[in-house]
């Protein structure tokens, strides 16, 4: 079985629409394995939401040591920093003493040590600094970053990007409705959703997995990808356009499986021009931009599958209609 054929002209097309229960097969995959990482990441006690929240929506503190190592940084246990943290007289909030809810992870090969905790004053964050010298310093001079985001801000941030996304995939509908018909716009959003839907999923896994936290670089890299995403489907909208009346004699699904063949080069070529760089910054970006930089490239994969595989295999179910 291939999914190349010839027409009578003899040129070489993709039989999309005589294959597109496999690519259904592959997407509802990605669909199925997103909503059970979804799932198992709400079940999970220590996370309760679909995806790991960051700093920026749950608030809090959060200090990065960096440790000023030779060679190799030594192992450290996460129970030693659980225990240095206990220890200190948080005088001014009492409640602090009896229960401190830390989360603490390794970066870089123990080269970086990150501590999430509940909002802390300047005073406060100082003591915690203190307490880990004994444990993994010594430090690299400047190394050390804290940064607070108080609650009433965190919840304010995850609303607002959940309007964002919502605006962003309203305005999506309204300017393919405009441009094309509205079935054509019912099926980039349905393409816009499986995008942002797969890219999310592969988060919840991580979040479970890795304890990957999602922030607003998260949300920021669902956008760009929403809008790559349709740029990639509104050149295949537009290919079907233009062979549809060059010759409205042909079949609709061989119309469709024209333009992907004339759009495929494309897409891979685009597509691998913007993995480039972003590969670049997964290597050596640093941690920043690590996970945005991911997040990027699986929504830049999942996307060019959606817009020259899965958009024209819904249409071609137009043209069964249509014969």
């Amino acid at each position: 079985m291939t999914f190349a054929s010839k027409i009578s002209n003899g040129k070489t097309t993709i039989s999309l629409s005589r294959h597109r229960n496999q690519v259904w097969l592959v997407s509802s995959l990605g669909i199925l394995l997103s909503l059970i990482g979804f799932i198992f990441s709400w079940l999970n006690p220590s996370i309760g939401f679909p995806l790991r929240p960051g700093l920026d929506f749950t608030g809090g503190t959060q200090i990065k040591l960096e440790r000023n190592c030779d060679n190799q940084c030594t192992n450290i246990s996460s129970i030693k920093v659980d225990e240095a943290l206990n220890k200190i007289n948080f005088s001014e909030k009492e409640a602090k003493q009896k229960n401190i809810s830390a989360r603490v992870q390794f970066l870089d090969g123990y080269k970086s040590l990150l501590i999430r905790m509940p909002s802390l004053s300047a005073s406060e964050s100082k003591k915690v600094v203190d307490s880990m010298v004994n444990i993994a310093g010594p430090f690299e001079e400047g190394g050390q970053s804290i940064e607070t985001i108080g609650p009433t801000l965190g919840a304010k941030l995850l609303k607002t990007t959940l309007i964002s996304l919502l605006v962003a995939f309203s305005c999506v509908a309204i300017y393919i409705s405009i441009r094309f018909d509205r079935r054509f716009s019912f099926f980039a959003l349905l393409a816009l959703f499986h995008d942002v839907f797969i890219v999310a999923g592969v988060f919840s896994w991580l979040g479970i997995f890795w304890d990957i936290e999602v922030n607003s670089l998260f949300a920021v890299a669902l956008l760009t990808i929403a809008g790559y995403s349709v740029n990639d489907t509104v050149v295949v909208y537009d290919r079907i356009r233009e062979i549809d009346n060059q010759d409205s004699s042909l079949p609709y699904k061989q119309k469709i499986d024209l333009a992907v063949s004339a759009t495929l080069t494309r897409t891979l070529y685009t597509s691998g021009t913007t993995l480039l760089p972003l590969l670049a910054l997964i290597f050596f970006g640093g941690t920043s931009l690590y996970w945005f930089s991911i997040a990027l490239a699986i929504g830049v994969v999942v996307g060019s599958w959606s817009s020259i595989a899965l958009v024209p295999s819904f249409l071609s179910v137009r043209g069964d209609i249509r014969s």
